[in-house]
């Protein structure tokens, strides 16, 4: 702690220590520098970062197709890996593409969608309700 000195006077000080002149606060009035090692300064600031980005969680769009006329041993086995994505804290996007004829039987969909969401409530929530998108309707659950 040097306390309020010229540029140059902390330029020459630095000089004699063999460090370097940082400025760690140019917006503060006057401006805060410290005498420090310069490439040590920057390690110990990466590796700050590094440790940071390691105890982030990412979260991963995972997708689940169906269709209308889903067997029930396929939906189980649907359900199951979503519940698996859902524990593992991913978001899980449930797709139900429709062909041909079965655009005129929209109430078969919302069935299968609201049996969807009874098998899915232990461990997610509806984040986008069922909806439209061309040939194909989508509801995004995201885990509790």
């Amino acid at each position: 702690m040097r306390g309020v000195m010229a540029i140059r006077d902390a330029i020459v000080l630095a000089e004699e220590s063999g460090l370097d002149l940082v400025e760690i606060s140019p917006n503060a009035e006057p401006p805060v520098c410290k005498v420090l090692d310069y490439g040590k300064y920057k390690y110990e600031l990466q590796k700050k970062a590094n440790e940071a980005r390691k105890k982030q969680k990412i979260i991963e769009l995972k997708e689940i197709k169906l269709r209308p006329t889903i067997d029930d041993h396929d939906f189980a086995i649907k359900m199951k890996a979503a519940n698996a994505f859902l524990k593992d804290g991913d978001k899980v996007k449930v797709t139900m593409r429709f062909r041909g004829r079965e655009m005129a039987h929209q109430e078969i969909a919302h069935q299968v969608f609201i049996k969807v969401k009874a098998q899915l409530d232990e461990f997610g929530k509806v984040e986008s309700e069922p909806s439209f998108e061309g040939r194909q309707m989508i509801m995004i659950m995201s885990a509790k």
